[in-house]
């Protein structure tokens, strides 16, 4: 019950912060430029003549991948400078102090904050995406073929990053913490669209940097996943060639394994407990 109230807690101060309205905001705005570009694609001509639905169904697909990867990364963004002032916040302002003065464990506290940013981080994504996959549909006619997965993919990025967040939140700064976070997230991104061009080009050591990085941040992995899921099912016939698949950014040739999604289970179960170590070692 305690962790209960803790998640609660944290969910009510989170819509208090300046940073959901920001968040908000940014939201809207590519929603709305979105719907503005589909409409466009729809009624525009090339080379005299409207998009055939077999080439608007294509290209609409990956369009989506692209602003998908634009609301992941409104959603990197929010949940990293949430996570960061839920504990190093409530430290510096010793706030935490009080709390921690009566019978309440550490861990306690840290799981029910936990709890809450990825109730937060997981609702803002399933929102945000439904009005995305709306909005593609009235537009264009195109839905993605596993609307479910790919956002339960999103949410688990979400979820991974501001498990790290929160690990940095018991070590550094607010602001630094979120920084932190973000540029890993991005990092781990870059990583794997050079990995993607050495898979295409068939160098084995550059396609290593895309495999190493998804394994130590699983961010990048995840993410590809929710593409494939995003995608059409006929992009890889489409646009053919390992190389274009593994240089073009925004299309996956593969949903991520049992493996793989077990491994990423298992790293945010240990980023958590090592925030844990670290926080109920941690001078108040």
């Amino acid at each position: 019950m305690n962790v209960l109230t803790f998640a609660a807690l944290t969910l009510r101060e989170a819509s208090r912060r300046k940073v959901l309205r920001a968040l908000a905001g940014l939201t809207v705005v590519l929603l709305g430029l979105s719907a503005w570009g589909f409409h466009t694609l729809v009624t525009k001509e090339f080379d005299g003549a409207l998009l055939t639905s077999g080439e608007l169904r294509l290209i609409a697909s990956q369009l989506l991948n692209l602003v998908m990867f634009g609301l992941s990364l409104i959603a990197a963004l929010g949940t990293a400078f949430l996570a960061g002032p839920t504990l190093a916040g409530e430290i510096e302002s010793g706030t935490a102090l009080a709390i921690m003065a009566r019978p309440i464990r550490r861990s306690t506290v840290l799981v029910g904050k936990w709890l809450g940013l990825i109730a937060f981080g997981g609702g803002f994504v399933a929102m945000a995406g439904l009005a995305q996959f709306v909005i593609v549909y009235a537009t264009t006619g195109y839905w993605p073929p596993s609307p479910v997965t790919g956002l339960a993919l999103l949410a688990f990025q979400t979820a991974v990053l501001l498990t790290l967040g929160l690990l940095f939140s018991t070590l550094i700064s607010p602001m630094a913490s979120g920084v932190v976070a973000v540029g890993l997230f991005g990092a781990t991104w870059i990583a794997g669209v050079v990995g993607g061009v050495g898979r295409g080009l068939g160098n084995d050591s550059v396609a290593a940097v895309g495999t190493v990085s998804q394994v130590i941040l699983p961010t990048d992995g995840l993410w590809r996943g929710a593409m494939y899921a995003f995608q059409d099912s006929t992009a890889l016939l489409q646009f053919g060639g390992a190389a274009v698949r593994g240089g073009f950014p925004f299309l996956s040739d593969a949903p991520p394994t049992s493996t793989y999604l077990a491994w990423t289970v298992v790293w945010t179960l240990l980023v958590l407990g090592l925030a844990g170590l670290v926080f109920r070692r941690r001078d108040l």
